[in-house]
């Protein structure tokens, strides 16, 4: 092969070192389109941030926490108590990583913890238990749960047994 063709066939197809040395990732556009909806204003931050913080802690986790503000890049956090506190400490790289994924640049790089009380939000979005139908429970799982205490958990628990013990028996027929 001639010497310019195969400088013309390196300059069409790069090498594979070239191309995958600093690739562009796909999310690049996107992925602060918070940041440019709504700029750099703190109060707009705290709300976007705030209105992702169920989804990267999860609901019940959000019901037991509460967003108090955004001093700098550290977000503040009110916990229900020292457990809390150190439970999230904990998951705080996880928590961080998921708001990352969620409003991109404008998430916080740390996360302070406050305790005190939770204030009571209405629960949105929360469907009641289904109800299924339950068959007799069994002798054994009568006996097995006289040994239950408390009258409402006896109670759970031969539902739980019988809705168990009710499903593996259709699944045998």
């Amino acid at each position: 092969m001639p010497k310019a063709e195969y400088i013309v066939r390196q300059m069409i197809r790069p090498s594979r070192s070239r191309r995958w040395r600093n690739p562009v990732p796909a999310t690049t556009g996107a992925h602060d389109l918070a940041r440019q909806l709504f700029g750099r204003s703190p109060q707009h931050t705290l709300a976007v941030i705030r209105a992702a913080w169920p989804a990267a802690v999860g609901a019940e986790l959000a019901r037991r926490t509460e967003v108090l503000a955004l001093e700098g890049r550290v977000l503040r956090v009110r916990v229900p108590d020292a457990g809390w506190r150190k439970v999230l400490h904990r998951m705080r790289r996880e928590i961080l990583s998921r708001l990352h994924q969620a409003v991109g640049s404008l998430a916080p790089s740390a996360l302070g913890f406050h305790e005190g009380p939770i204030a009571e939000r209405p629960e949105l979005g929360r469907r009641p238990p289904v109800v299924l139908p339950v068959g007799e429970a069994s002798f054994a799982v009568r006996t097995a749960a006289a040994v239950i205490e408390d009258p409402e958990l006896r109670e759970q628990f031969v539902a739980s047994a019988a809705l168990y013990l009710q499903r593996g028996a259709c699944a045998k027929r």
